[in-house]
């Protein structure tokens, strides 16, 4: 999907040349899913996360300077710990054939086990708001392809 046209007021995250590199700011993440209509919200911890159907999404900021873009979804199905092999399995095979996300198994503190994607870039050089616009939606387009196919799972349980 193309980026649709990134404009903003005189003084707003997204002001300036367009094919500037600008480092990466949550105000910028924010404003470049706003433009596409999307809403996010700081959970507790001051992280940015958004749901996409019933999957959650978080955008978050690794890195000493904050330079690392990780989109990380967590999909709503939960399942038993004694299905993890067969998650292994699936994401092993999820891996395999496909660049993004890279899907992994999360086991909660309550036993329940989960499968999450992420995609992630090293910006460290900066991004223009096109790029990270590319990102963000590869981010949210394959984490929400993942979520599909763990929702089609034997076993899977949700909410």
């Amino acid at each position: 999907m193309a980026s649709p046209e990134i404009e903003d007021g005189p003084d707003g995250p997204l002001a300036g040349p367009p094919r500037e590199l600008r480092p990466l700011t949550g105000e910028l993440i924010v404003a470049v899913l706003g433009n596409r209509g999307y809403v996010v919200q700081r959970d507790p911890d001051g992280d940015l996360v958004g749901r996409w159907d019933d999957s959650l999404i978080w955008f978050l900021r690794l890195g000493a300077a904050g330079e690392l873009l990780q989109v990380r979804t967590v999909a709503a199905p939960t399942f038993s710990i004694e299905q993890v092999p067969a998650l292994y399995a699936f994401c092993n095979g999820w891996n395999h054939d496909r660049l993004w996300p890279k899907a992994f198994v999360h086991v909660d503190d309550d036993g329940r086990a989960r499968v999450c994607g992420e995609v992630i870039a090293d910006l460290e050089r900066g991004v223009t708001p096109h790029q990270l616009d590319q990102l963000l939606d590869c981010g949210i387009a394959t984490g929400c392809q993942l979520a599909a196919e763990v929702r089609r799972l034997p076993g899977a349980v949700i909410a």
